[in-house]
């Protein structure tokens, strides 16, 4: 036992969508591995509009445990909203941000806090090995390499939510209000030490997973758009390309015109000419669209989240 952990308070976030059959055993598991530290465990499960009876469970869990708090929100607002309500009012001395589907073993979190305990302010889970299937691996690894080239930060690959942060992380993430949030860009951002512990990923235990397709391209395009000018960089590139090989195509027709006599009908070349640059700006457009409608969103000043209820939270 590392006697610099114990008496401390391990604040757990997990967000909670739909995972009947996962709370309580997950309860069970984290409970066992905190107390192998003799660690005081804060767990907050926040409900993001699940629409089965996870909620009731919770309540359930919250009656006879004072250390488990529950938020539930008034619909779904998203993981990383759930992620950051959490963090909102976590009391740990650290914060541990982890899914509920066992896809981030709990056990993970004793090598976390061992080197919490040599004083890393961050701790990263990273997936050595992951069980998905062939296409999402492969897209996955794409991503993370096209993010880790293009972002500003250098964003790794294989890294989740699943990650310890030190309190003193958690008070200056608070002090970040933007609304499109990326979590996985944000904790780097701030620039605190940190290190990684690898990991297998294995299968959900139960159910099925609540991060659809769509869910995943939202979250990836946060990455791309909120971390890195890749998008609009790419406007001066295809801008360039297309310049050099409109000389090239100049210089071309002029060498066979005044060498060769051969004829061109300009006006054919012209319109293949134009209509690709066509297709260049209505990805230009798009890409701009995107970052406008991100301004938007941040412009109007909404909350991340409506929390409906609260059970073993006493601040407003």
């Amino acid at each position: 036992m590392n006697t610099s952990i114990s008496g401390k308070i391990i604040s757990v976030v997990l967000p909670v969508y739909n995972e009947t059959m996962n709370i309580i055993p997950m309860y069970e598991m984290l409970l066992n591995v905190i107390s192998k530290v003799n660690a005081i465990a804060e767990l907050i499960f926040v409900n993001d509009g699940s629409s089965d009876n996870s909620l009731e469970i919770l309540r359930g869990l919250a009656e006879k445990d004072k250390n488990v708090k529950v938020l539930s929100f008034t619909r779904n607002f998203g993981h990383q909203a759930a992620i950051t309500a959490g963090l909102d009012i976590a009391q740990g001395d650290c914060v541990v941000t982890m899914d509920c589907d066992f896809q981030d073993p709990p056990e993970v979190i004793l090598l976390m806090l061992e080197k919490w305990s040599d004083g890393k302010k961050i701790i990263y889970g990273r997936r050595s090995l992951r069980n998905d299937g062939f296409f999402k691996r492969m897209t996955a690894k794409l991503y993370y390499k096209i993010l880790y080239k293009a972002s500003d930060i250098k964003i790794m690959g294989n890294i989740g939510d699943y990650r310890l942060i030190d309190k003193s992380v958690v008070i200056e993430l608070r002090q970040m209000k933007e609304k499109n949030r990326y979590l996985r860009g944000m904790v780097p951002w701030l620039g605190f030490s940190y290190d990684i512990v690898d990991y297998n990923r294995p299968n959900r235990k139960y159910g099925k997973t609540g991060f659809s397709v769509i869910k995943m391209s939202r979250l990836a395009m946060a990455g791309i758009l909120n971390f890195s000018l890749l998008p609009l960089r790419l406007g001066l590139i295809m801008g360039i390309f297309i310049i050099a090989t409109g000389m090239l195509f100049l210089c071309y027709l002029a060498i066979r015109f005044f060498f060769d006599d051969q004829f061109y009908k300009l006006l054919e070349w012209l319109a293949v000419v134009n209509y690709i640059l066509i297709g260049f700006l209505f990805i230009l457009i798009w890409v701009v669209a995107e970052y406008i409608g991100r301004i938007y969103d941040e412009v109007k000043g909404r909350p991340l989240y409506v929390i409906e209820s609260k059970i073993n939270i006493n601040q407003a």
